[in-house]
């Protein structure tokens, strides 16, 4: 496969079996293959995208040393500012050539799953900042409700079987900024090869290039979503919890061409995380003679904790 195929959640949600159907299978095809596809008819309208993004940068335009007042220690990176370098991939010593924010959850339901989850960190200096992100995390995580319900469907299990484990879940909104480049960068990329740690993540920004999959055949291929697309991935999580049947695929950041070192990248991607106590053990329904179960028994919240102390997020 050397292209990322497109899909309209409208399909799923026609009200037409067969439309449904075709989603399905279109979705689950995809993520067997390639595990990534690009995303029209989510819930993210143009106004929302375009607030949040100038939200964005005007966070990463303040200085240096007011976003660090934003840096939380003791959480591991889970909520407010992360600064320039401090994330790695998974085996990798040099730091990713990027900073970024984490929105977090918003229980409102729920007052021992509150308390599980640090507080959402306020930006006293932008005062919209936080309303349009807690905006844009609602909207993602209802687009991600949808498409793990088709992938449910997929793999044979009852639609709404992800509900309940991601209501509250874990989730994290990650808008990244990738700086200028100013020197030659020694062995470091803007986001090295790695795959993600959650359930699904949804991507905007990516319309541009710069993110790369891994094809089955150890190739790199560009990922460019259209500007209504959100590029959707399958992470480990799923990945373990299916078998293996739906893929948790391999990408980076690139470095652009040197000519474009001087100009800034933005990418906000959301990550999907159920409640830590989901079981993440290996389903029935993806095991067979051909297929033997691969992964031990282990739960959302332990393999998160084990994730971020390799990215160097958690000691």
């Amino acid at each position: 496969m050397d292209r990322i195929p497109s899909v309209d959640l409208k399909d799923f949600l026609s009200g037409d079996s067969e439309r449904k159907q075709k989603f399905i299978n279109e979705i689950g095809k995809a993520y067997e293959d390639i595990g990534f596809v690009a995303l029209k008819g989510h819930f993210l309208d143009d106004a929302l995208v375009d607030e949040l993004y100038t939200e964005v940068k005007n966070f990463f335009d303040l200085p240096v040393e007011k976003k660090r007042e934003y840096e939380i220690e003791g959480i591991g990176g889970q909520r407010g500012y992360i600064s320039f370098g401090k994330e790695s991939a998974k085996g990798k010593k040099e730091g990713d050539l990027k900073e970024f924010w984490h929105f977090g959850q918003y229980v409102e339901d729920d007052e021992d799953r509150r308390k599980e989850y640090p507080d959402n960190v306020e930006v006293k200096e932008l005062p919209n900042f936080n309303t349009v992100g807690k905006r844009t995390y609602q909207k993602l995580e209802e687009t991600a409700k949808y498409v793990l319900r088709a992938l449910a469907l997929h793999v044979g299990l009852e639609e709404t079987y992800f509900d309940n484990y991601i209501h509250n879940g874990n989730s994290i909104l990650r808008p990244i900024h990738y700086p200028p480049i100013l020197k030659e960068p020694k062995n470091a990329v803007r986001a090295a090869a790695h795959g993600d740690i959650n359930l699904i993540t949804l991507l905007m920004g990516a319309q541009g290039r710069g993110l790369q999959v891994q094809n089955h055949k150890g190739e790199w291929i560009d990922a460019i979503a259209e500007p209504d697309e959100l590029m959707i991935n399958v992470g480990d999580m799923l990945s373990r919890h299916t078998n293996n049947k739906l893929k948790s695929t391999i990408h980076r950041v690139v470095n652009p061409p040197r000519e474009l070192w001087g100009t800034s990248r933005y990418s906000i991607p959301f990550f999907m995380h159920p409640i830590s106590e989901m079981k993440l053990d290996v389903l029935e329904s993806c095991i067979d003679e051909d297929n033997p179960k691969q992964y031990d028994n282990i739960t959302a919240g332990e393999f998160l904790n084990e994730r971020l102390i390799e990215l160097g997020l958690k000691k």
